[in-house]
């Protein structure tokens, strides 16, 4: 399974903005963008020339960054939401949100999408009572995620569910901390998905 191995802060810094891929260490002071809020490399305090290219190439990558996903995955899921009816952009971020590893991450069991994405390759995580390793794997309404038996006593999930006491869960999912679960009770619409993408010009850039 091809993945981006590199530096996580590298791709905030190149989005300019925090996109929370390290979990707790991104509200913390040593969060890259705190210090150094502009691009990586040699070029990175130039200025930079703004285009309508350059608009949706941006909003692109950084909706590929934040579900931590490869460019063929991420055209893949483009042309699923294109032939489903609706709105492509709200469908392409309903296909991205009810990922395996993006629920068991908005459910609170994990700091991050990475965290919730290995949970699921080392088969810490069931499905309607069947473990599951493929973090790609599509939820449907109805489904419950729940984390093995042995696995609740994984200190990184208990400690992310500690973190995320306080925190707001999508309203599309029914969290039941103390039996380590997560119902997907609807699919989301996009008033309730807050990633902070503009859809509609990444359907600009595939459609062009």
């Amino acid at each position: 399974m091809a993945r981006y191995t590199g530096s996580d802060c590298k791709l905030c810094r190149r989005e300019r903005m925090k996109l929370y891929l390290k979990g707790t260490r991104c509200e913390s002071p040593k969060c890259a963008i705190e210090r150094r809020p502009y691009p990586p490399g040699e070029h990175g305090r130039a200025r930079i020339k703004e285009s309508e290219y350059l608009m949706q190439l941006r909003e692109k990558q950084k909706a590929r960054r934040i579900y931590g996903l490869m460019e063929r995955q991420f055209r893949n899921y483009y042309e699923a939401a294109a032939r489903q009816r609706g709105i492509t952009g709200e469908n392409l971020l309903r296909l991205l949100e009810t990922r395996l590893d993006n629920v068991v991450f908005r459910s609170g069991m994990a700091t991050s999408r990475d965290q919730a994405r290995q949970l699921v390759l080392h088969r810490h995580v069931q499905v309607n009572g069947r473990t599951v390793n493929v973090p790609s794997f599509r939820l449907r309404p109805g489904d419950t995620v729940q984390m093995r038996e042995k696995s609740r006593r994984l200190i990184p999930v208990n400690e992310a569910l500690q973190l995320a006491q306080g925190k707001i869960i999508p309203p599309w999912l029914t969290v039941n901390a103390e039996e380590y679960s997560v119902v997907v009770s609807d699919l989301p619409a996009r008033a309730m998905i807050d990633t902070p993408v503009q859809e509609q010009l990444i359907v600009e850039l595939y459609s062009k």
